[in-house]
């Protein structure tokens, strides 16, 4: 991406349009899982210290934007059809305004790069883990384990609002299990738990 079309540049973008903490949250969630895929994949491709950063880079920021239009237009009607506009405007690269796209399953994009199946995969999962990180008495993302996390996917009244198919799906377009996607998205997590607000407290006695 060129200088204009960074992560720092979506960070930006993210906070002109969104207020809400806990969607920024979310943001930064999902960008830290996007971002520790994007290591393995350039770890994979062999590639040189340049586009490395350039790969990390490009996600880091993808992830950052993937719901920047959600609280201004949050319906299925809008969201993330009127942010891909915006990013159209703007010039920001196809593969990055094609995964954000992809990312909503009824927008009827299909999700063909690795970058557009990672934030696919790592959207809803995140929004999982926080929840269940902030249910533990320490708050902790550090006591979230996946066993623990397989079972609250089970049950249905906890974090209604997220969509287990698509964990599940996410996956499976990755070509990982369960276990292994959900314990490296709780790794990712951990590593930037204090960012997230997700470092805990000590539980209360």
């Amino acid at each position: 991406m060129t200088a204009s079309f960074t992560r720092e540049h979506a960070w930006t973008l993210l906070n002109e349009h969104t207020q809400s903490p806990s969607l920024i949250k979310h943001a930064l969630a999902v960008e830290s899982c996007v971002r520790a895929y994007a290591e393995r994949e350039a770890d994979a491709l062999s590639l040189t210290a340049e586009d490395r950063a350039v790969l990390i880079d490009t996600w880091s920021a993808t992830a950052v934007l993937h719901d920047f239009d959600y609280e201004k237009h949050p319906s299925m009607e809008e969201h993330p059809f009127v942010g891909n506009a915006i990013l159209t405007e703007q010039g920001w690269p196809e593969e990055v305004r094609t995964a954000i796209l992809g990312h909503a399953e009824y927008s009827g994009v299909p999700r063909e790069s690795q970058l557009a199946k990672v934030l696919f995969a790592c959207d809803e999962l995140a929004g999982f883990l926080t929840a269940c990180s902030l249910v533990k008495p320490t708050k902790s993302i550090h006591d979230v384990e996946v066993a623990g996390v397989k079972k609250k996917m089970k049950d249905k009244a906890f974090a209604r609002g997220v969509n287990r198919d698509d964990i599940v799906k996410g996956a499976e377009e990755l070509g990982v299990s369960l276990d292994e996607h959900i314990a490296f998205c709780i790794a990712a997590m951990q590593r930037d738990a204090e960012a997230l607000g997700l470092q805990g407290t000590a539980a209360q006695s």
